[in-house]
């Protein structure tokens, strides 16, 4: 038999081998086990995580691909995490989700993998899997939905949501009418069709070179992704006979190519923490500050909400990813390389923009700067994170008196409350929901607004949090407060009426009282008692070990690889 890696346990005439080829048999020939390259497919369908459903039909397409290039396919159902379902959040999981993909490709006799991810964890915790494990691997995003519209006007997912429940909220739309546009917004399977976080990751995917190239952005039911998806299969089984593994495609370059797409389409604020966790698991040298270093001064380039007006149907249709990258080629590594062998730069080839109302040119952008804007000061020591995309311009310098809330629940209970004390330059400061406060950094950092100020034609104000938000979301947002209040960060101090200052420009968030003042004060006492103390389960061991948003948001002892290599035989 070959070197391949499963011929670890397939090749030979002991009791092991047998006792492997034996139990496999269901169908397969004699010959499935005489040297080909073994493809799992890391396979995140499932029903209660409604963007990924139509999976186990794009992994159909797959395995026609790995039997045509004369490789196994073999299905491989791994954690799949829905986010609009799961409480009290997906991110809780992420890492637990990329832990067992790890561990069940390194335990299993396969040779390499082609992932199949959709909504916004999964694509991540796959390729954090991938990296650690370096076994030959290849994304397959499973796409967006395609336009839904309500009385003529496109709705876009989760954005809508977050406006039209304000409309609500200060009494400029009807109940009937918002309850009415419920079955209007879905429209087909796949992820949300706005620039979300679960297509941002898709793209970035494809930025990173984790993907056949062209294949990132195409619609769920395009019957297109089909076919690169067979296509993916074939190239999975070249990448296990030439040796092509994640530790040889994602570089430095790679990921200063992420965070230059990141900029240019107007990406989601959670891309931040995947690659920061992607690449801790590589080894590859990339800090919160990268972020603002590369990708700060990159124009945005894409007119899609939430930062702008259209859809991912639309992004596709106006020319794609590669049609937005060419106009940024200069500011891309050119020996940053694809799992084609190939550097991403190759590919692009002479890709137009069909529609430059959804992908503008260099010379016309939405936006001369759009990147992630990286904050410090004496709020955020460690770091925090604002998208001046998403931002209203005349919030991006102001000084405000802090309305505190010390967990999600104080925020619901009070937030409407006609005598709190609040007014359109206040600036809401919600703690306690970092990644070991909730626990799992929820996206809660867009709060609502105020009713009484809604009423009154406020539509954003600054919001300071140590949790995440919606990759959908939008308004004057810093989020991802490093360190987060439950692990002692100074976010624990700020009480209602200090005065906080953002200032985008200068890179600065502070609480202007003085710094002594600050230290010496003790945590507030409902913010301790409302940060999560698990006792047992994944939630103990992620709260005792999970590391700062500013680091990637990774369990302490995940960071790093592994290999693909297993010591001892199962019998």
């Amino acid at each position: 038999m070959s070197g391949l890696r499963s011929s670890q346990w397939y090749s030979g005439q002991d009791r092991n081998a047998y006792i492997h080829r034996a139990w496999m048999r269901r169908g397969l020939p004699g010959h499935a086990f005489d040297g080909r390259p073994q493809i799992a497919i890391a396979n995140t369908a499932s029903d209660l995580t409604p963007c990924n459903s139509h999976l186990d039909e794009v992994a159909e397409s797959v395995k026609q691909g790995v039997w045509e290039a004369g490789g196994v396919p073999l299905n491989l159902p791994v954690v799949s995490l829905g986010e609009t379902q799961l409480r009290p959040t997906a991110m809780l999981w992420r890492n637990m989700a990329a832990m067992a993909t790890e561990e069940m490709l390194r335990g299993n006799p396969v040779d390499g993998v082609v992932l199949l991810g959709g909504c916004d964890k999964t694509i991540p915790s796959l390729l954090m899997a991938a990296a650690s494990v370096d076994l030959p691997a290849v994304v397959v995003p499973g796409g967006p939905m395609l336009s839904g519209t309500f009385r003529g006007v496109p709705l876009g997912c989760g954005t809508d949501v977050w406006r039209l429940s304000e409309e609500v909220r200060a009494g400029e739309l009807s109940e009937r009418d918002f309850l009415e546009s419920e079955s209007c917004m879905i429209r087909s399977r796949g992820h949300c069709n706005t620039m979300g976080t679960a297509s941002t990751m898709g793209l970035l995917a494809e930025a990173l070179g984790t993907t056949l190239p062209g294949t990132a952005g195409l619609p769920a039911p395009d019957s297109r992704l089909l076919a690169r998806a067979h296509e993916t299969g074939r190239l999975a089984v070249e990448m296990v006979q030439e040796g092509r593994r994640p530790s040889d495609v994602l570089s430095v370059g790679s990921f200063r190519n992420a965070i230059v797409a990141l900029a240019a389409i107007g990406g989601s604020t959670n891309a931040v923490v995947h690659l920061l966790a992607i690449a801790g698991r590589l080894g590859v040298p990339l800090t919160l500050d990268d972020f603002d270093r590369i990708g700060a001064d990159v124009p945005l380039l894409v007119d899609l909400q939430p930062a702008g007006r259209h859809l991912m149907e639309d992004l596709h249709r106006a020319g794609g990813l590669h049609a937005v990258l060419r106009q940024v080629q200069d500011l891309l590594d050119p020996s940053a390389l694809t799992v084609t062998g190939r550097p991403l730069v190759d590919h692009l080839g002479d890709a137009e923009i069909w529609d430059p109302e959804v992908i503008r040119t260099r010379e016309a952008p939405l936006l001369p700067a759009a990147g992630i804007a990286v904050l410090r000061g004496n709020l955020a020591p460690d770091g925090a994170i604002i998208k001046p995309a998403a931002a209203s311009p005349h919030l991006m310098r102001h000084r405000g008196r802090a309305v505190v809330f010390d967990s999600i629940e104080d925020l619901h209970a009070r937030l409407d409350d006609p005598d709190l004390d609040v007014d359109e330059d206040s600036v809401l400061v919600l703690r306690g929901c970092g990644p070991k406060g909730y626990p799992g950094m929820p996206e809660v950092s867009n709060m609502p607004l105020p009713e009484k100020l809604l009423k009154r034609g406020v539509r954003d104000m600054v919001r300071v949090c140590d949790g995440r938000m919606s990759g959908t979301a939008y308004g004057t947002v810093v989020l991802h407060v490093s360190p987060e209040a439950a692990a002692g960060g100074p976010l624990d101090r700020v009480r209602t009426g200090d005065p906080i200052i953002l200032d985008v420009e200068n890179r600065r968030i502070d609480v202007d009282i003085p710094q002594e003042e600050l230290d010496a004060r003790e945590p507030s006492p409902a913010l301790l008692e409302s940060v999560a103390r698990p006792r047992r389960g994944w939630e103990r061991l992620y709260v005792e070990t999970v590391m700062g948003a500013d680091t990637g948001a990774d369990l302490d002892f995940l960071v790093g690889s592994s290999g693909d290599a297993v010591a001892r035989e199962s019998h």
